[in-house]
Formats: structure tokens, C-alpha cells, sequence
């Protein structure tokens, strides 16, 4: 039976570091998330999402120490860091970062999320995959009922953030010499 609850609490944290999959609301929709440090768990995420392999996750960070577990140099990021925490996520060379995060691609795409508790579960067990909650080509879940509908009892945990009024995407972008080019349209305005 899958465990739900209102709060990131021990179990949660419990679950992730056992391999867990679950459904975790963030800053900007509700994401089926798993440690992205956990192969096994990165691949489990994929099959149970039928997402394609050309397609890279996203992962998210609470600081910029867990970019170098990645295997990921943080000079270059003073562009996006006025944009952190929040809702843009950059798309990043993947080229020595753990190949189940990006399999067919060379990039994946990081963020730190703007909500205080996921930063802090994320302090706790590590950079977490994120992908919006629904199976490959359907609309994504706005709550946990909606994504119990789609997965059911195969997530280890549904933690509630209430009903998403609109899923608000991050704006994704990548960087490119000295400026941000603009690659998904989202939730952030880039200004030049």
C-alpha cells in the first residue's frame, strides 16, 4: 500500500533512500520524483512514466555543493543563480554526469526548487529526479487523486500539496555565451 501523508516527513525520506518513487508537489506542479543518484530508481521512474529514452529528466538541487555529486562545475552559473530558488531550470552538458539521467541525450535540465520544504528533504536525501506527474502524452496530475488515478499503487508515496489550480511549467533555458536562451516559455520571464 502506498504511503501518503500531508508533510516531507521521515517516511518520506525513508522511501527516497530506499529507492522509492513517489509524487512529491513542488513550486511549480506536482512531479514524480526519485534520488537521481539512484540508477536503479531513475529507470524504475522512466518504465513507470513510459517516457521516452531520448527524453533527459530534470533534477533538483537545494545547493550548489550537490551540482558536483552530478559531476557538474558551478562557475558558470552566475546568469541563473538571480533566478534560483524558483522556477527556471537550465539545460545542462550531461557529458559526465550519470548516463540513466540522460540516456540517448546529452543534456538534462537542474533547478532549485522555490519551496521551503522540498529544499529541505532535498538537503536531506540528495538531488532528486523530477517529471510531471502522468504517464507519457496525458495531461499531468493536478493532485494526488488525479495521479492515484494514473499510477495507483505502483508509487511507494503520495505526499499532498493541495490542488494546482494551472500547471505552470518552469521556463527552460539554456546558456549560451554570455546570455540565457529561452527554450520552453514557463513560469519566469528571462530579461535581457
Amino acid at each position: 500500500m502506498s504511503y501518503k501523508t500531508n508533510h516531507f516527513d521521515d517516511e518520506v525520506v525513508r522511501l527516497l533512500k530506499c529507492g522509492g518513487v513517489g509524487l512529491l508537489p513542488a513550486d511549480t506542479i506536482y512531479g514524480l520524483s526519485c534520488l537521481a543518484l539512484d540508477e536503479a530508481a531513475v529507470k524504475r521512474l522512466r518504465r513507470l512514466k513510459g517516457r521516452s529514452q531520448q527524453k533527459p529528466f530534470i533534477v533538483l538541487f537545494s545547493d550548489y555543493g550537490q551540482l558536483k555529486d552530478l559531476n557538474m562545475p558551478t562557475a558558470r552559473l552566475k546568469l541563473v543563480k538571480k533566478y534560483w530558488p524558483g522556477p527556471l531550470s537550465l539545460e545542462w552538458d550531461a557529458s559526465k554526469s550519470p548516463v540513466w539521467l540522460h540516456p540517448a541525450s546529452d543534456t538534462f535540465a537542474i533547478r532549485m526548487p522555490n519551496r521551503a520544504d522540498l529544499l529541505q528533504l532535498i538537503e536531506q536525501v540528495g538531488p532528486i529526479t523530477s517529471t510531471s506527474a502522468n504517464p507519457e502524452g496525458h495531461p499531468p496530475a493536478m493532485s494526488v487523486a488525479s495521479a492515484n488515478k494514473y499510477f495507483g499503487e505502483q508509487l511507494g508515496f503520495y505526499v499532498r500539496g493541495g490542488q494546482t489550480k494551472k500547471p505552470v511549467a518552469s521556463t527552460l533555458v539554456r546558456l549560451q555565451a554570455s546570455e540565457l536562451k529561452v527554450l520552453r516559455q514557463g513560469a519566469v520571464t528571462i530579461k535581457p
